[in-house]
């Protein structure tokens, strides 16, 4: 009989990483195991922001319902979207026409993204321009599917959007393409395969637009390497769009990363930049006429949606699966512990010392940045093969042991079989290391993302 496949949600309970509550459906509640594994999701695309160009914004979580209507929003996607209103009439905007002005929270962070673009006067110099936004989004979901991480109202998004000259299109897809290989290897997903989803009946923005954008992301992603297929007619009504989907742990696919041109936006927020010979630039043309490059004008940018992970949420759920709970170590919300042979005070106090130093904490320098890890302590007086066993169950990714043996040579014994193994090297169990060379060793895992 086959084994039953692993369920996110039961594994979330067992490993108290995150919970719901009646009282916010759909808001998953991450506990503090939970919030270190998101964390360092969030953590690792910061770095990654760094090589592929992306700054970082932080938006507003509610706006007046006036920009969801400059959107579309409003139009085609008010059903989804949560009203904010005052429940105070002498606190409530009022519109010119006296009425009380209604908000939304966001359920995507783009018209935001626009206002930002928009805020300044932009050259053809300063694209393309990248910006990341973590903030979170709110969905109203139907209450009947709402399920685990998988289907929720409140979410985090590792939102891009790129706004870039229109020869730059097929650059910024293939870097985008190229960062989601980087990603899904770095968290050992597996396979997963593209489609390319093309003009709809029902599409915006002429077909010169449309051609020259489907081009762009056919030619991206033969050079991706990656195998693709083709779903005719099924772009978004604004764009072209090119979806990731990902295969889990019981073989079920699940559509994760995107990537999606937009025609639309930049035309309702009217966006534009400055360049020479913008007829030209405006078909992704270049000339060197200096007659035509001594003329300078306005041009709408090309802006691309994008998204690495997708829902952090949903990918949070695909991971606990794929992992079936036994995390690498450089994602476990149990790094360590530090276990005591016995309850004396030498062996307590050495054990607290190699904790702080894992920490990062042994300082008295309080400008010393701590070390990241997640490092526990057991000092009970309980036997060490208890301890051990449970430290085992817990998914521990290194138990560490402290006796008096070790007090005399200042080292501890390291088994760091624990988690999911994923270095080049089989994980050893009698490590025998000083605190410090231990730290480098936690180190050099979590950079390689082991």
């Amino acid at each position: 009989m086959k084994p039953a496949a692993p369920d996110h949600r039961d594994l979330g309970t067992q490993q108290e990483l995150f919970m719901t509550s009646i009282y916010s459906p759909g808001s998953p509640i991450f506990l503090p195991n939970g919030a270190r594994i998101f964390n360092r999701l969030v953590e690792y695309l910061r770095k990654q922001y760094v090589h592929y160009g992306f700054q970082e914004v932080i938006t507003p979580t509610i706006y007046k319902k006036a920009l969801w209507a400059k959107s579309g929003h409003l139009e085609n996607y008010a059903d989804d979207m949560f009203t904010v209103t005052s429940t105070s009439p002498s606190r409530a905007d009022v519109t010119e026409a006296g009425e009380v002005d209604e908000y939304g929270l966001k359920p995507m962070n783009c018209p935001g993204h626009c206002l930002i673009f928009a805020a300044q006067k932009r050259s053809y110099r300063d694209l393309p321009i990248r910006y990341a936004d973590f903030s979170p989004l709110h969905r109203n979901e139907i209450s009947g599917a709402l399920s685990g991480l998988t289907r929720v109202r409140r979410f985090h998004q590792d939102d891009g959007h790129i706004f870039c000259r229109p020869n730059q299109i097929e650059g910024e897809i293939s870097n985008t393409l190229e960062f989601i290989r980087r990603v899904y290897k770095d968290f050992r997903l597996g396979s997963y395969r593209l489609k390319l989803s093309t003009r709809p009946e029902n599409y915006i923005g002429s077909l010169e637009d449309w051609e020259h954008a489907e081009g762009s992301l056919k030619r991206a992603l033969d050079h991706s390497g990656e195998p693709w297929t083709l779903n005719e007619g099924d772009g978004a009504f604004y764009g072209p769009k090119i979806d990731v989907i990902l295969k889990d742990s019981d073989g079920k696919e699940h559509q994760t990363a995107t990537i999606q041109l937009d025609f639309q936006l930049p035309k309702r927020f009217e966006l534009e930049y400055q360049a020479p010979a913008p007829e030209l630039e405006a078909k992704g043309e270049t000339t060197t006429d200096p007659e035509l490059l001594a003329t300078s004008g306005p041009v709408r940018p090309v802006m691309i949606h994008r998204a690495v992970l997708g829902s952090a949420e949903r990918m949070f759920a695909l991971l606990i699966e794929h992992y079936n709970g036994k995390w690498p170590f450089w994602l476990n919300p149990r790094q360590s512990i530090v276990l005591t042979v016995n309850d004396s005070e030498p062996v307590v106090k050495f054990a607290r010392n190699t904790q702080k130093v894992l920490l990062g904490t042994d300082s008295a320098d309080v400008h010393v940045s701590p070390s990241g890890l997640a490092v526990d302590l057991d000092d009970s007086a309980r036997s060490l093969s208890l301890k051990i066993r449970e430290a085992k169950t817990k998914g521990y990714g290194m138990i560490i042991v402290v006796g008096p043996k070790d007090i005399a040579t200042g080292t501890v014994t390291v088994d760091a079989t624990g988690g999911l193994q994923t270095g080049d090297k089989p994980a050893q169990k009698n490590l025998v290391m000083t605190p410090e060379e231990l730290l480098q060793f936690m180190k050099a895992k979590v950079d390689a993302y082991e």
